[in-house]
């Protein structure tokens, strides 16, 4: 670090932003929905080969068997797909680090007018994707273009994983962690709010309740049972649940900071083909998130326990539930060497390096509890923009981001 000021960085950074600016608006014009990655995979191999070395790491139909894959898209296929990983070989003798973030978005919003058709705007650049997380691929790339421009010398490798299908539960993290990466540190890029450091990550389990009813006329429903009203049963038969689970989930640090740290969502209900016809199956789908004090295994228990005790015998015997998705929580100690240097590098740019804790679940606990990899989540942007038909990300935020990456960069992999 010593061979470089921090105004010799914030200069590198600036002197790209508005190629930086452009490659964002790139990434947002390809709508690389769950499955439809693979344009802006080929596309941002091409610009990250001008940074490092990339490799496509091809993804197999055999990555369906492992026990924790996610199965919320049906009809995925993986044939021609890959992943990305990029290093910037170091000198030799440094620590390094891998750097994580997915080029997959979530389908367009409800009201989103030409989502995949970025707008530029008072310093800000909107359409989907803009902040989670293609808003995070630009500042890595802006970061190590930095480096680059600088002749920035690192002793340690940094590794890129640039992934897909992180919106469906992290399948293409969990291919690539499957082939055994190490490093000394993690970064998942995610957006954080005013650049936060994110050492405590939640766990959520995504439920699928499946009813079977009886179905029948309306006029006449003496032996008929409603598979809407049992997945109405259903909801708050979980909603109960997640409020115990929250009451015995009390005075966890960082976590106490959030203002929902423990949601349950219902988002989808699907049920009847008829609307004079009792409905013979409905369908139940929505995301319950959890604290470190539990495990996903505790939680689907805990799911499982309650359907069958809290329902009626017809409900017992004719209500399925199965967990598409199953994250767990990871923590790092907030005085973990990782944590300290990273804040210090915040500091030292001019941001506040809070420490705090995600009230969503990530690809986090991938790294840092199967591969034991500390782990942190850090990015420009904030959460409350994303999956919204507004989702935007400042591009100052992103010149921020790069600017402590790069300074980071020289006291890490130094």
């Amino acid at each position: 670090m010593a061979n470089f000021s921090m105004s010799d960085v914030r200069r590198a950074v600036e002197a790209s932003q508005g190629e930086t600016t452009e490659f964002l608006c790139d990434l947002i014009r390809f709508p690389s929905l769950p499955g439809e990655e693979q344009g802006v995979v080929e596309f941002t191999a091409q610009r990250f080969a001008e940074v490092g070395d990339v490799e496509h790491i091809p993804l197999a139909d055999a990555l369906r068997g492992d026990r924790d894959y996610a199965y919320a898209q049906p009809g995925l296929t993986y044939y021609g797909r890959s992943n990305l990983r990029v290093r910037v070989a170091g000198s030799g003798g440094g620590r390094s680090l891998l750097l994580n973030t997915h080029l997959d978005v979530v389908p367009p919003s409800p009201g989103q007018e030409h989502p995949f058709e970025p707008k530029v705007e008072a310093g800000r650049v909107y359409g989907r994707g803009a902040c989670d997380a293609k808003g995070q691929v630009a500042a890595l790339f802006a970061a190590l273009l930095a480096v680059k421009h600088l002749g920035m010398t690192l002793r340690g490798d940094v590794l890129v994983h640039l992934v897909v299908e992180e919106e469906v539960g992290g399948n293409g993290t969990l291919a690539l962690v499957r082939r055994g990466e190490q490093a000394d540190a993690c970064i998942v890029m995610e957006p954080t709010t005013d650049l936060g450091i994110l050492t405590s990550v939640r766990g959520s389990v995504w439920f699928r309740v499946t009813c079977a009813g009886e179905s029948g006329h309306s006029g006449d429903l003496t032996e008929t049972r409603s598979a809407l009203q049992m997945a109405i049963r259903a909801s708050e038969i979980l909603g109960g649940y997640r409020d115990r689970l929250f009451a015995a989930s009390q005075d966890i640090p960082l976590f106490d900071q959030c203002a929902n740290s423990m949601p349950i969502l219902f988002g989808k209900l699907t049920a009847g083909n008829w609307l004079a016809a009792v409905p013979a199956e409905a369908v139940l789908e929505g995301v319950l998130g959890f604290l470190p004090n539990k495990t996903r295994l505790e939680v689907m228990q805990g799911v499982r326990q309650s359907l069958r005790e809290e329902g009626d015998e017809w409900f017992r015997n004719h209500v399925a539930v199965d967990f598409p998705n199953r994250h767990d929580a990871h923590v790092l100690d907030p005085g973990h060497p990782l944590v300290t240097c990273l804040q210090r590098c915040c500091r030292e740019a001019g941001a506040r390096g809070q420490v705090g804790a995600m009230a969503a679940s990530c690809d986090s606990w991938l790294y840092h509890n199967q591969l034991r990899i500390p782990t942190v989540v850090f990015g420009p942007g904030s959460l409350r923009f994303g999956h919204r038909r507004d989702e935007q990300i400042g591009l100052d935020e992103i010149r921020e981001a790069a600017i402590i990456l790069v300074w980071f960069l020289a006291a890490w992999c130094a």
